[in-house]
């Protein structure tokens, strides 16, 4: 996502200015940005992490001495003109967290080359947090290859997904879009590239190539070249980021609070590690059945083992692995046998069952009065009520939400939004 407005020429001049006033008078800390210096900064420096805050909120005021001592850690490291560590007052420049979709204080986003990182800072927050942040992000996030050798399947992690650029030279627009792209994507990609001699059998003169590589050992999708001019950085991001950010993602302890402020339901494979074939049919159900729920669904796979937690609460284990379960955010529901994804439509009824009510109230009543065999769903250790089987007339309550508890959380964040989620 390009977020800077058109800069010409005059304005490094004024960045020149703005950063003169701001260092030669001894101010240290974060840069305060503001409506009349934000696009220039941000178009003109390579790398941008911006704290949007709120004077009244304590988490914000909590942050503010520690984010302007890594400031001035940061700016003894590198000069201002590749890192600066910004600051956003959001109910004085009001526009600017407009812009930024801003829903919680304080919020840390980074931008690289004008670029709007995909993810939030989530990382500790602390003076050396924050510089390792900024050293991370300005280490080359591509490999570069000298034999084509070392591109080969069996020389690549086959877990990893895998962009792969071809080029006669560096000098060029299509390497510059690369490069670019695969700062932004770096944490959903592995980025490889090659240049003159060693890549000249993989494309024609003056044609540079770039292809894309998919987790083998967890999709059957095949090798696919990017057939888009490279020279329109905005048609080749939006395919590298297709193929880069998959329709079915991995949940781990790192990006869960992202994805549940997503708001979306979770449909959840949980799987054993040593087990990438039940994570191959998951992903071939999810993306020939169910494309039409994209924009209802976050479909996730989680490794059983660290995802312990939520098996337990399932009345599951280890040994029932795999499993596919929703996590709505209030209640959690349990496919009933994992192996029914081979039955058409069964996976889908499922997520039509959560959105018309239908999951919840056959937990608390018992079946649906219906023509057609209604869906079994399990009743879990410390859910049953009573021994009467009448579940009409005892009310059972399916498992709470495991998911909602690694969502932002009221002892980091003053969120804006009383209601999300």
């Amino acid at each position: 996502m390009r977020i800077f407005r058109h800069v010409t020429p005059l304005n490094f001049v004024v960045q020149f200015l703005v950063l003169f006033r701001l260092f030669s008078h001894g101010e240290c800390g974060a840069v305060q940005l503001t409506a009349d210096n934000f696009d220039t900064i941000i178009a003109n420096t390579e790398l941008v992490l911006i704290n949007f805050y709120a004077d009244w909120c304590r988490f914000s005021n909590m942050l503010a001495p520690i984010f302007d001592e890594a400031a001035d850690k940061v700016t003894s490291e590198f000069p201002s003109s590749r890192v600066i560590l910004g600051k956003v007052d959001c109910d004085k420049d009001t526009s600017i967290g407009t812009r930024f979709h801003i829903s919680k204080y304080p919020t840390l986003k980074a931008v690289r080359n004008g670029q709007l990182f995909k993810k939030e800072y989530r990382g500790q927050r602390s003076a050396e947090a924050f510089a390792n942040f900024v050293r991370e992000q300005l280490v080359d996030p591509m490999k570069e290859f000298t034999q084509l050798s070392e591109v080969q399947h069996n020389q690549m992690d086959d877990k990893k997904r895998h962009v792969i650029g071809y080029f006669e030279t560096r000098d060029s627009p299509e390497y510059a879009n690369f490069a670019k792209l695969a700062a932004v994507l770096k944490d959903d990609c592995n980025f490889h590239v090659g240049f003159g001699e060693v890549t000249r059998a993989m494309h024609p003169p003056g044609q540079p190539i770039v292809a894309f590589r998919p987790a083998k050992a967890r999709s059957n999708d095949m090798d696919e070249s990017f057939t888009g001019d490279l020279k329109s950085y905005d048609e080749f991001s939006i395919w590298t980021t297709d193929k880069c950010v998959p329709l079915v993602r991995e949940i781990t302890f790192e990006n869960a609070e992202e994805l549940t402020e997503e708001g979306l339901p979770f449909l959840i494979l949980f799987y054993n590690p040593d087990d990438n074939n039940s994570i191959k049919k998951y992903n071939e159900i999810i993306n020939r059945e169910l494309l039409d729920e994209k924009q209802n669904i976050n479909f996730l796979t989680a490794d059983g083992v660290t995802f312990a937690h939520p098996l337990q609460h399932l009345g599951k284990s280890k040994k029932d692995l795999p499993l596919i379960a929703i996590d709505s955010f209030r209640h959690m529901y349990l496919f009933p046998k994992f192996e029914d994804i081979n039955i058409p439509g069964k996976l889908k009824q499922f997520l039509a069952d959560l959105h018309s009510g239908k999951l919840h109230r056959e937990f608390h009543y018992g079946p649906d009065p219906a023509t057609d065999p209604p869906l079994q769903l399990e009743h879990h250790a410390g859910n049953e009520n009573s021994k009467d089987d009448d579940l009409s007339k005892k009310p059972t309550q399916p498992p709470e939400s495991t998911f909602k508890k690694l969502a932002p959380s009221k002892n980091r964040y003053t969120l804006l939004d009383k209601d999300e989620l």
